[in-house]
């Protein structure tokens, strides 16, 4: 019976983290061109006048500090832009699909399926174009040429992307708390900033993140020291993350440590906060050494950053050895009775105006592979397929059953080296080759 409390104890709190989901993206398809003729009074045989269809709209993925969480994709995962129009006569070109914003938080990092990233939407108002609109078809005037008075095939516009996409959150702040369950966490941001975490005596009360703006009193700005910064002055505000509590073994997997450390990662200070309560006969030195251990196993550079360890609890320990801490240049805190905060405030500030500092580049960053024009595949049948963007588009037409809508779409398939490409895939004389509706016996260039 403990057995199964546990299991659905563990799934409420799965639950609680909507800090990964997959969203899936449609673009909007783009509309066809049109076939017609000019049909007027007194004017025999009026020239072509179908008009352009409308491109399909774009998914933009677009970074905003208003949402916090991406709960709202956990039920609604798809999203659909609008098709473009079809064009009509009169060279009237169709209506353009209209464009789908999406917004995600600060923060986002979006994965191809494989977990390739693909995207980091660090910033506010960061933007990427998650699928891309169909390109829309050429009326039949497009056509119109010397050779082609009166075309009666017009472009077919293309599908917009489709595709799965993995989104994760990060939380972003300049300082996290990093620690084991129960050692004062969220009564020290609870303390330091407007936040309000649940907060007992037990382990593992807080589930989720939490995220407070500490701002720094100008007197604790201007404090003095016995270090050599005594005359420079730190931020006056920063954003701490309460991070849940970290177990040994978090970097594998233990506890959900994996889904909490995410969030650990774009922090520019972490803050090592040990319990001198020391429970389960864990010293604060073992357990600094566990907490390094698994941020160094779940990213070795997390160890580089700069860090702070803080002892809490100092209202369990003598006077005496407060002062011994003192002459060690060690931190220790009471979030309870406020003892040490003014001092971790000071060192906080400055530790973050450093970090802030070092940073080099605020730039977007992405990452996304630049697709293949054209590939040849083997087909089952012995055929070869030629695949492809650029493929499609050349044979994107109305009517493949016009000679003169098949010899433009072999023209443009020439221009983009089908003929070289064949050769190299061991195409010979007499296979057969597909390219979207077009079927064709592959006779080489003489």
């Amino acid at each position: 019976m403990s057995g199964l409390r546990l299991k659905e104890g563990v799934s409420w709190l799965r639950s609680l983290l909507i800090d990964q989901v997959q969203i899936h993206l449609k673009a909007g398809d783009g509309g066809d061109g049109a076939v017609s003729f000019r049909r007027e009074p007194h004017v025999a045989k009026g020239g072509p006048d179908g008009g352009d269809g409308g491109a399909g709209g774009n998914i933009w993925l677009v970074a905003s500090s208003s949402l916090s969480t991406l709960l709202k994709f956990k039920d609604h995962p798809h999203n659909k832009a609008k098709n473009g129009g079809n064009g009509s006569s009169k060279r009237k070109s169709g209506a353009l699909g209209r464009d789908l914003v999406i917004t995600v938080p600060v923060g986002t990092v979006v994965k191809s399926l494989s977990g390739e990233v693909l995207c980091d939407l660090g910033r506010e108002g960061y933007r990427w174009l998650g699928a891309k609109g169909g390109r829309p078809g050429k009326g039949n005037a497009y056509f119109l040429s010397a050779s082609r008075r009166a075309p009666k095939f017009a472009g077919q516009g293309e599908r917009g992307e489709e595709k799965w996409l993995n989104l994760e959150l990060k939380l972003l702040a300049d300082v996290a708390l990093v620690g084991f369950p129960n050692a004062g966490k969220s009564t020290l941001i609870s303390k330091l900033s407007a936040a309000k975490p649940k907060i007992a005596d037990y382990p593992f009360t807080t589930l989720q993140p939490n995220l407070g703006v500490v701002k720094v009193p100008e007197d604790i700005l201007d404090m003095k020291s016995d270090t050599a910064e005594r005359h420079e002055a730190g931020v006056s505000d920063f954003v701490m993350a309460d991070i849940p509590g970290l177990v040994e073994g978090a970097a594998k997997g233990k506890g959900l440590g994996q889904r909490f450390l995410r969030h650990i990662e774009r922090a520019s200070v972490l803050l090592l906060l040990l319990d001198l309560s020391c429970p389960g006969g864990r010293g604060v030195d073992e357990q600094r050494d566990i907490l390094l251990k698994e941020l160094r196993l779940y990213h070795p550079d997390l160890l580089k950053r700069p860090r702070l360890s803080v002892f809490s609890k100092a209202d369990l320990v003598t006077v005496s050895s407060l002062q011994i801490a003192a002459n060690e240049r060690k931190l220790y805190i009471s979030a309870v009775s406020g003892y040490g905060l003014d001092a971790l405030l000071r060192s906080l500030s400055l530790l973050v105006k450093q970090a802030r500092t070092a940073k080099k580049s605020n730039t977007f960053v992405l990452h996304r592979p630049v697709p293949a024009a054209m590939s040849v595949l083997t087909s089952p049948d012995g055929s070869f397929v030629l695949d492809g963007a650029e493929v499609e588009r050349a044979v994107g037409l109305s009517n493949l059953d016009d000679p003169q809508a098949v010899e433009l779409v072999l023209q443009k398939l020439k221009k983009l080296g089908v003929e070289k490409a064949l050769s190299s895939a061991g195409v010979k004389d007499g296979d057969v080759v597909k390219a979207g509706k077009l079927t064709f016996t592959y006779v080489p260039d003489r």
